[in-house]
């Protein structure tokens, strides 16, 4: 085939790509999910956890801190071992086995949103308990609330936000995510061309030795306690550098375990597979290969085709990054109780971002030392990229150690309802193999 017969096989696939509308059917069927809550049947890269898998993921973010990376140390602390960050739990999964959606609502819904593109937009993390070496984790989710905007960046999209509950072999809650997720066309998108004439940053020396300043002066407390009595509304909580961003982040990211399932990108026969399973999901490239539409994370020249200058992360890996600031913060001792936050900007390629937060209150509740901080990402336009606020328990010269927090009962009983059916259909399933 000649390259001006691949160029235009190319464009028409884009074009067809792009041509798919938010549509008002699309936006009634997905209410008919609402509070529906679903086993998560898919495998994830990582299913069990191990002490390398915790290694690996925190290099994937950039996490060094020894408590998720050097067993001797770790056995030491209050944890007695590796523990992963917590944040980790949205990136392992086992399958579930529970009940589908019934045949009608499964009919009616089939084929939601076809072709348009998702942006994860933000979200809240409520933390309970650690993720250990050995432990499997399992989960169920669910829609929680859906609303319609109209749209700077495209003509109207569509707020989602579902509940994912992440739970261990012991059915202990290890934490409850929701995301907030935006819908948009992706031709109204390119067509409008919101964010055109922002330019690739380029560094000099300078700036670059002025970034790996930020760097050096990074504290991980660690085993040095902080105790709650010590903090003071309008405390800093410091600044964490994140960048410039490179492919290579992206790829240490995915590296870590990041799969994007249930889209799960793979290579050859799987990849193969998987075309035939979500062929939307796939469109050809500059070369005429079909290749996965999130490719919008690496490729610019996708990225531009729905509206960006240039490709950009993953808005879960700054959420990433911003646990890495608060857990640096707090120290071993401390937990990160509940993480919120609201993705403003793109982090294009060469952004640099810096995270900052200031200690806005402090209480005691249920016997737990608590701080509220909020905390900011801003890139070098001076742009702020994300938002946020987060509450952290700390332990107190008084009262002792952190007490974790405890799972409400109506979260624990959904827990335990879903596990008891999965065992039975478990054993369904080992009878009828025997």
């Amino acid at each position: 085939m000649t390259q001006q017969a691949v160029d235009e096989s190319v464009r028409q696939d884009w074009e067809k790509a792009t041509q798919y509308s938010l549509t008002d059917e699309d936006i009634d069927r997905a209410r008919l999910l609402l509070g529906a809550d679903l086993a998560v049947r898919h495998q994830e890269y990582v299913g069990t956890v191990n002490v390398d898998q915790i290694r690996n993921f925190a290099s994937g973010v950039g996490n060094d801190n020894p408590l998720h990376r050097d067993p001797d140390y770790a056995r030491y602390t209050r944890w007695g071992g590796v523990v992963a960050p917590t944040m980790m739990a949205g990136i392992i999964n086992t399958p579930l086995l529970g009940d589908p959606l019934p045949d009608e609502l499964k009919a009616r819904t089939k084929s939601l949103f076809r072709g348009i593109h998702v942006f994860v937009s933000g979200g809240t993390w409520d933390f309970y308990n650690p993720i250990r070496p050995g432990d499997t984790l399992y989960s169920f989710k669910g829609e929680e609330s859906l609303t319609v905007n109209p749209s700077e960046f495209a003509g109207r999209n569509v707020i989602q936000v579902s509940r994912e509950v992440k739970f261990n072999q012991r059915q202990e809650v290890v934490g409850v995510y929701r995301t907030l997720r935006v819908l948009t066309e992706r031709k109204t998108a390119a067509d409008k061309g919101k964010y055109a004439k922002i330019e690739p940053q380029t560094y000099t020396d300078e700036d670059i030795a002025r970034i790996d300043e930020v760097y050096a002066n990074e504290k991980v407390r660690g085993a040095e306690k902080r105790f709650w009595e010590d903090v003071e509304i309008g405390d800093s909580l410091g600044t964490m550098a994140k960048g410039p961003l490179t492919v290579t982040d992206v790829v240490c990211f995915h590296a870590g375990g990041y799969g994007f399932v249930p889209y799960a990108p793979t290579v050859g026969r799987m990849a193969w597979k998987n075309r035939q399973r979500i062929a939307p999901f796939y469109v050809k490239n500059e070369y005429g290969v079909p290749d996965v539409a999130q490719r919008l994370h690496w490729d610019p020249a996708w990225a531009r085709q729905i509206g960006n200058p240039m490709a950009y992360d993953y808005g879960v890996m700054r959420e990433n990054y911003i646990y890495h600031y608060l857990s640096d913060w707090c120290g071993d001792d401390g937990w990160v109780v509940r993480q919120h936050d609201e993705i403003r900007k793109f982090n294009y390629m060469g952004d640099v971002q810096m995270i900052t937060g200031t200690v806005i209150a402090k209480r005691e509740e249920d016997g737990r030392h608590l701080v509220d901080v909020d905390f900011r990402m801003t890139n070098q336009r001076d742009q702020e990229t994300v938002r946020g606020e987060a509450t952290i328990a700390l332990p107190s010269r008084e009262s002792g150690p952190v007490l974790l927090p405890r799972v409400p009962d109506h979260l624990q009983k959904r827990v335990q309802e879903m596990w008891a059916r999965h065992g039975e259909l478990s054993r369904e399933r080992a009878h009828r193999g025997s």
